[in-house]
């Protein structure tokens, strides 16, 4: 490898071209390499690879980089399906094959927990997977008007930019959606506001009349016309969607046209269950994996009838009836209101009364909170990105459940909390295990096992 050296980012010289052998992946799906002991971040690159690349980010401590060439091909590197890739900044992994991914995803969590959390699981239990491709059922497509070109691009942000990809499809997007990308950028083009709407976020629920529920929340920040009104409802018409609109925060989100459709909602076979949510509330956007997530965490959990449970971060009770079905007696807290109610909502649409559903700022539990609640012989832990730290933290001798379950969508913040259960409050990491959630993205979803040690 060449020794170069160390620029500063405000030098306008453009970095050289340089070559390197990649060692791993980071965080973000990059490749890594070391130049005089500096990191560089090395986009499109894969490990083993030797590769040309080229900075465009140069910091004293670490370098961003883009591919310019592969000189020797990993066994790994496949050819992306999409043909959007390289610019369209959504799936970052497609040129590595589907195995390779989640192996580097487990090897990701693996790594954080150590270096992070300071612990290691007793067994990593086999991956989970799911589709592949044409997963996703819900997304936040941006939306601009470019002037000079009288065109509309509807699509996700290029890589490495604020601009919209110019996309006309997209592969992990349910095929129904990924083909009104482009009937969306001509009806745009036609309204009197289009350069009023930055944005379109989609959900798509169960079919209803053999055709997935596809509704579409179009973001304007103008008044309608009655012809614009007219275009949106033909166009509704002629692909069967739903349109909402929302015209500033999410209380003003509501149906526009048809006002009779059928709602959107989503279903676990296996225990029975259906939910129905709105547009805009959180849900899986894979809910085949959804299905597979649920099965693992039941069987970790192993929820017994005469139990009492706790799900924190219930959100619309996605694991609470499952756990409900059991006959143990659970409590399901979230944060949002709006989610509690619709708990509620599928608790007594699926005629279940051993579920419970509350309010409360979980991200300010404090022991004597917690143990106002009860006691719990076992938890599910379901947190967004920032984990459950303060969840944690006020676990003692009067609140402390057997077992817990953690669902992660991030693999820092879960070995962060992993370290205080482990090292601080008695547990044993027994098991943990990677769920593809995200196919050909970095994000790494997991589900972990901690069993308090019994003195």
């Amino acid at each position: 490898m060449r020794k170069r050296r160390n620029r500063s980012s405000a030098n306008p010289v453009a970095a050289p071209v340089l070559t390197a052998i990649i060692e791993s992946l980071d965080q973000e799906g990059r490749g890594v390499t070391h130049v005089d002991g500096k990191a560089i971040f090395i986009d499109g690159a894969l490990p083993q690879e030797r590769v040309t690349f080229q900075s465009h980010q140069i910091k004293p401590s670490y370098e961003v980089a883009n591919t310019i060439a592969v000189l020797k091909q990993s066994n790994q590197r496949v050819t992306p399906q999409c043909v959007h890739f390289g610019y369209c900044g959504g799936c970052k992994l497609q040129h590595l094959d589907f195995a390779a991914q989640v192996a580097a995803k487990q090897r990701l969590l693996e790594n954080d927990l150590w270096h992070i959390g300071k612990v290691r699981a007793e067994n990593m239990l086999p991956p989970l997977y799911g589709p592949i491709w044409g997963y996703r059922h819900k997304a936040r497509l941006s939306v601009k008007y470019v002037q000079k070109k009288q065109r509309v691009l509807v699509g996700f942000i290029e890589k490495a930019t604020s601009f919209v990809a110019d996309m006309h499809s997209c592969a992990v997007l349910v095929p129904e959606v990924s083909a009104l990308i482009s009937p969306l950028q001509t009806l745009i083009l036609q309204l009197s506001l289009k350069d009023k709407i930055p944005q379109i976020e989609l959900a798509v629920g169960e079919p209803a009349d053999n055709r997935p529920v596809i509704v579409l929340i179009l973001r304007i920040l103008d008044a309608l016309t009655a012809q614009d009104e007219g275009l949106l409802k033909t166009f509704a018409e002629a692909h069967a969607v739903q349109i909402w609109t929302q015209s500033k925060g999410p209380d003003t989100i509501q149906p526009f046209y048809p006002l009779n459709a059928p709602g959107l909602q989503y279903s676990l076979p296996e225990f029975g269950l259906t939910y129905p949510f709105k547009p805009n509330e959180f849900t899986q956007v894979n809910p085949q994996i959804n299905q597979v997530m649920i099965r693992r965490a039941m069987q970790l959990l192993s929820p017994q009838p005469d139990e009492r449970i706790a799900d924190f971060f219930c959100g619309i009770g996605n694991f609470t009836l499952p756990i409900a079905r059991s006959g143990a007696q659970v409590l399901g807290l979230e944060g949002l209101a709006n989610l509690v109610e619709r708990a509620n909502e599928s608790a007594q649409l699926n005629k279940i009364e051993n579920a419970k559903f509350g309010v409360a700022d979980l991200f300010k539990m404090t022991a004597e909170s917690l143990s106002g609640l009860g006691r719990f012989d076992k938890w599910l832990v379901d947190p967004p990105r920032d984990g459950a730290f303060e969840l944690v933290k006020a676990i003692n001798a009067d609140n402390m459940p057997k077992c817990i379950v953690y669902v992660s969508c991030n693999p820092a913040t879960l070995s962060r909390d992993a370290g205080v259960l482990v090292n601080e409050k008695g547990y044993q990491l027994k098991a943990a295990a990677v769920i593809n959630m995200f196919p050909h993205t970095s994000h790494v979803e997991s589900i972990a096992l901690f069993e308090r040690i019994l003195s």
